[in-house]
Parts: structure tokens; sequence; C-alpha cells
């Protein structure tokens, strides 16, 4: 299971950067967007890898940090993927405002020249 998880941060990673690195402004959006996934999954990963665990101790139960998840990443994750839907939503508005300003959809606002 982290070898999986691994793999998948890695390859968002990776192709949010390279998407970063284009010269067109929505490819730079959806570049962001698998950023923000890679460090959800990074973010969740690091509140240990466990199923069928309780996220919190149970009154009466002796509380043993190994048997328990912890909830804080979950928590930081839900408000991440807010924060991301609305950060994703105001840029889209922006790139579609300044493509009708400039005509273009490149980040520095210039076609390609030949």
């Amino acid at each position: 299971m982290e070898l999986v998880l691994a793999l998948a941060i890695g390859v968002l990673v990776g192709s949010g950067v390279w998407l970063l690195l284009r010269p067109r402004t929505f490819q730079v959006i959806i570049g962001l967007s698998l950023l923000s996934y890679a460090v959800n999954l990074f973010i969740l990963a690091a509140g240990r890898l466990r199923t069928h665990a309780p996220p919190v101790v149970e009154r009466g139960v002796a509380a043993a940090a190994a048997s328990h998840v912890d909830p804080l990443p979950q928590a930081l994750v839900l408000t991440a993927i807010v924060i991301s839907f609305a950060t994703t939503a105001l840029l889209l508005v922006v790139l579609l405002a300044v493509r009708g300003l400039t005509g273009t959809d490149h980040v520095d606002g210039r076609d390609d020249e030949a």
C-alpha cells in the first residue's frame, strides 16, 4: 500500500510540475491542481496508513497510540480540498477574464512566434 501511494504521489508531482512549466494558462491551473492532490495524499499518508482503525480513543478503552489513526491529517486534507476547489474556481474566472482582455491564453500574454 505504501509503495502504491508513494508512486501515485510521485506521478502527481511530476505531472503537476511538467504542466506548471507549460506556456498555456489552463495547463498551469491543471498543474496546480495536480500538485495540490499530491500534497493532500502526502499529508494523509503522514497520518499513518491503517484500515479499519478507529480515529479517536473510545471512553473506557486503554489508549495505545499504535492502534489509532491520527484524525488531524484527515481534517487538514478535507480543509485543503475545499480551499483548492475555491482557488481553482477563482483561477478559472481570472483565466477567462485575461483571455477576454488579451485574446490569448499564454502565460506571458503573447502567442508563439515561429
